[in-house]
Parts: C-alpha cells; sequence; structure tokens
C-alpha cells in the first residue's frame, strides 16, 4: 500500500471506531454542550484553586501543578476551537471561548492568528516553513539552549527568527512556498505575540530577574535590585504571576517538550501523514503529559483525524492507537532526541 491508502484506511478505520462509540455513548453526540461544559469546569476549578491558595488553605506547589492541569485543558478546548469543533453558528459564544481560554494561557500566541499558523502545519507538517513547530523548538539539536528557550515563545522564538526566515526565503527560491504565503506568515509570527504575550514573558522575566537577585544578595552579600517602580510592579501582579504565569510556563515547557519531539522534521516525504508523527507515550514522560493533557499519546490521531473533539479522541484512543501501528506509525522512537527530531537516521 502507498502511503496515501495506508492513511486513507487509518482515517477510515478510526472513523468508524469513533461512529460506534458514540452509538454506544450518545452523550458524546452534544458536542457543544460538553465543550462548554469542559470549559466552565476547568474555569471553575482554576478560579476557586487559586483563591484557595490566596486563603492560604493550599499550598503554593499544589496550585501551581492543579492550576497547570486545568490549563492543560483549556489548552486542548483551544484547539478545538481552531478547528471550529465547538460552536461554529454561534460566533459570540465561539469567540468568547476562544478569548478567555486565551487570557488564562496569556503566554501563549493570539489564537486567531494561531488559527491560520496552526492549518499551515496541517498542511505541511515537518517542512521548513512549518512555523508553529519550529517555534516550540521542532527541529534543532539538544542543547542547553534548546532546554531553556523550550517553553519561550518570545525570546526563543527571536533566537531562532533569523534561521526560519532564511529557510522560507529558500524554500520559495526552491518552489516548495509560495512567496505571498511567505510573507504572510512572517508577519502574523510577530503579530500572534503583540502584545498580550509579550507583556506575560517580559513579567515573567522580571519575576525571575529578582528571585536571582535576592539569592546573590544572600549568597554574596552584594545588593542588586531593580528600580522601585519595578518592584512595585511585580507586587501589584503577584496574585497574576504566581496564579496564572507560573502554572502555565509548567503547561507550556511540557507541552512544548513533549509537541516538538512527537514531530518529525526535515526529511518527511511530502504529503505523508505517517512520517509526520510518532505516538509519545513512554513511562518517563507521564509527568510532562499530565500537564499537557497527554498530547504525546493522542496528537498522531488527530493529524489523521482532524474534526474529532480531545476528549472524544481520548476515550478511543486504544482502538486508534492499534489501528496506527497496524499501519506503521511509530511509537516512543526515542532516536528523534539524537536525530534532532529527522524521521530518518542522520547520515555521517
Amino acid at each position: 500500500m502507498t502511503h496515501q491508502e495506508k492513511s486513507g484506511q487509518i482515517r477510515k478505520e478510526i472513523n468508524l471506531s469513533y461512529y460506534q462509540l458514540k452509538e454506544t455513548y450518545p452523550l458524546l453526540k452534544h458536542q457543544n454542550g460538553l465543550g462548554m461544559s469542559i470549559f466552565l469546569f476547568a474555569i471553575i476549578a482554576i478560579v476557586t484553586v487559586s483563591f484557595g491558595w490566596y486563603q492560604s488553605v493550599l499550598p503554593t506547589w499544589l496550585m501551581i501543578a492543579v492550576n497547570a492541569f486545568f490549563m492543560g485543558v483549556l489548552h486542548e478546548i483551544e484547539h478545538d476551537l481552531i478547528h471550529w469543533l465547538y460552536f461554529r453558528k454561534h460566533k459570540v459564544i465561539h469567540h468568547f471561548m476562544l478569548f478567555t481560554v486565551w487570557i488564562l494561557r496569556p503566554l501563549t500566541v493570539n489564537p486567531w492568528i494561531r488559527r491560520t499558523l496552526h492549518h499551515h502545519h496541517h498542511k505541511f507538517s515537518g517542512t521548513l516553513h512549518d512555523v508553529e513547530e519550529r517555534s516550540v523548538t521542532n527541529g534543532e539539536a539538544w542543547s542547553i539552549k534548546r532546554l531553556l528557550t523550550t517553553p519561550d515563545v518570545v525570546l526563543g522564538g527571536l533566537l531562532r527568527l533569523r534561521r526560519m526566515f532564511s529557510d522560507m526565503d529558500q524554500e520559495v527560491k526552491n518552489g516548495n512556498l509560495k512567496l505571498e504565503t511567505s510573507s504572510k506568515l512572517k508577519q502574523i509570527m510577530f503579530l500572534s505575540i503583540v502584545p498580550v504575550t509579550i507583556f506575560a514573558h517580559v513579567v515573567l522575566y522580571f519575576f525571575f530577574a529578582d528571585l536571582l537577585f535576592a539569592w546573590l544578595n544572600a549568597r554574596f552579600a552584594v545588593d542588586l535590585s531593580f528600580p522601585h517602580y519595578v518592584d512595585n510592579m511585580l507586587i501589584s501582579l503577584n496574585v497574576l504571576i504566581y496564579t496564572i504565569l507560573l502554572p502555565n510556563l509548567l503547561r507550556q515547557f511540557c507541552l512544548h517538550f513533549i509537541t516538538s519531539n512527537m514531530h518529525y522534521f526535515g526529511d518527511i516525504e511530502e504529503g505523508n501523514v505517517i512520517e509526520q508523527t510518532q505516538v509519545l507515550n513512554i513511562w518517563w514522560t507521564y509527568p510532562m503529559q499530565l500537564f499537557c493533557f497527554f498530547f504525546g499519546w493522542t496528537h498522531s490521531i488527530h493529524h489523521f483525524v482532524v474534526n474529532e473533539t480531545f476528549y472524544v479522541r481520548h476515550i478511543g484512543r486504544k482502538k486508534a492507537q492499534e489501528v496506527l501501528r497496524q499501519y506503521g506509525v511509530r511509537f516512543n522512537d526515542l532516536g528523534t532526541f539524537k536525530r534532532a527530531n529527522r524521521f530518518r537516521e542522520v547520515s555521517k
């Protein structure tokens, strides 16, 4: 079978399993209602846990962990919204949900712009101009730099921007990318982080720098500090930093680590969905999977069957994974860490 035939068969069998699942559990057919219920439950959980922390009922580490988990759920809701899976005919509700999940995850890019980047990712996954995945370190050799910039779409993005633009220009010259598409991607990549994402990251930069100053002052008896207005800003944003930004930093690191290593890059056969991803569910990734709602378990399924919700994907994942394995999708290919996410062995 060609890869197109295999992909078609994978879609057919997974879609059949989803149909059978919904016939067995008709509640799953109420897509809008379930999406809104999960959305509201996650928000209520975040608010409740944050209030418990503020009242000194819950320890900081527990609050950050629980909020990171539910923010991972909201990320899945956003991903479904980007594919128009909830309230497609009720635009006000749809955009309200999209705005809310963004504001509660302000380290991420603008979701309306991300929609364009994400749809491009599906069409050209693993190519030099798959800017969504490259923005989260996919395709880079593992190093301290990659580790530190894994959760950072602002500073990390700026550090790899020149290389990405150069590769996109080369893709245009090679006829693999339209000039107008390249120009549009370059423009919206910057617009996607203005102003919310940049502001949220800058606040964290100051927060961690302030912690570093405090450690240096205690350790070496120096007197390093920010101007008073910066200290005042950090004090006024203290609740936001702890309840929203730090949980999101944890969530974003885990998501970007998983997604950048389960997607392949650079040497994928054109249009071959089987080569685009692997299932990454080895045991030692479980702590990270917890904070990105087990993304590595199910995202490969999504590349074949795009128009299905994340909760159906999770409920029906065992059958879907059997189908993926049967037709040659890789599972736990840890060599990807040595190959800078290439699908094949790098020739020496």
